[in-house]
């Protein structure tokens, strides 16, 4: 496992990192839940990402339980808040971070976390008083840093040059081969100022395993064919373009001695900026199989291929 800094902090974390969002907010079993996370831990995966509204806190209670005992220092834990949790509780108001930062560290189980995120940019909420909020939030001591998810580049900018408050360190954004509209803007402003880059669906919700095969059924046990984690899949049918360029990827990520799911994620490791690629696991060995991605050299002219025979479906995901 490689690790690598989170922007101008000084935390460490592994560039493979455990996610919480369909899996451990109860599309998976509690006992594979904690059994997922304690591979995670045992093959030197450091980053555990969750966010309060994931299953109404139901992933910020699992990962509670399987970390409890677990050595504090060992492990980089991040949430988030901005979701809706009831008709009254959400945003990003000064009332709100605390007050969602007080119930995710009670079912978390700990005294503070590592990262603490905006999941959103909040319109209805000054941004003077969310960032305010939120350096008060570190300087307690409740969070070693802060940063965001999915903001726009002018937000980003505004909060970077206000003056008195903590600065980000963090983006979490939405990246991989099929998904890649956060090199436009996102990610040179961020590698500018110091601002590391925590990929959400680096797999692009399991399309870049390989799994899903053009014209024929998801495999059973897959997340398309899962009542709780397969919304986001339900159009497989009306991807025959992605699916089938996928498939062309296959040779590729042979030649590389790869995966096609290990191939994905070097490539979204190959840029500095990413300080991490998030993984979902409902099984501890697709945790195995994932993390060889970490120690992954693959020749940049066989990424250049795969780019090019995903280019004509970028728009299509």
């Amino acid at each position: 496992m490689k690790y690598r800094k989170l922007g101008s902090s000084g935390i460490e974390v592994s560039d493979i990192s455990l996610g919480s969002w369909l899996t451990y907010s109860g599309g998976v079993e509690k006992a594979q839940s904690i059994a997922c996370v304690h591979r995670a831990l045992d093959v030197g995966i450091t980053l555990i990402d969750t966010a309060n509204i994931y299953g109404k806190g139901a992933a910020e209670t699992v990962l509670g339980e399987a970390l409890a005992g677990v050595k504090r220092e060992s492990f980089v834990l991040a949430t988030k808040l901005y979701f809706p949790m009831t008709e009254t509780d959400k945003g990003l108001s000064r009332a709100q971070i605390e007050k969602q930062l007080e119930a995710s560290l009670k079912r978390l189980k700990v005294d503070y976390v590592d990262l603490y995120q905006c999941h959103r940019y909040d319109h209805d909420a000054p941004l003077e008083e969310t960032m305010e909020a939120l350096s008060a939030a570190l300087r307690s001591g409740k969070t070693r840093a802060i940063g965001f998810s999915e903001w726009p580049v002018e937000k980003i900018r505004a909060a970077t040059e206000m003056a008195g408050v903590e600065k980000f360190v963090s983006s979490q954004p939405q990246y991989s081969m099929l998904w890649r509209k956060p090199e436009a803007e996102v990610i040179p402003y961020c590698a500018a100022h110091g601002i590391s880059q925590i990929v959400w669906s680096p797999l692009a919700q399991g399309i870049l395993t390989g799994k899903y095969r053009p014209g024929a059924p998801p495999p059973a046990g897959s997340r398309a064919t899962s009542a709780t984690m397969g919304h986001f899949l339900q159009d497989l049918g009306e991807r025959r373009a992605v699916l089938d360029a996928v498939q062309a990827m296959v040779g590729l990520a042979a030649q590389a001695g790869l995966t096609l799911a290990q191939f994905a994620l070097a490539w979204v490791l190959r840029l500095e900026n990413v300080a991490s690629a998030i993984i979902g696991a409902s099984r501890p060995e697709q945790i195995d199989e994932n993390v060889v991605a970490s120690d992954a050299r693959v020749d940049p002219a066989l990424f250049a291929q795969a780019e090019a025979l995903l280019a004509p479906v970028l728009q299509a995901v």
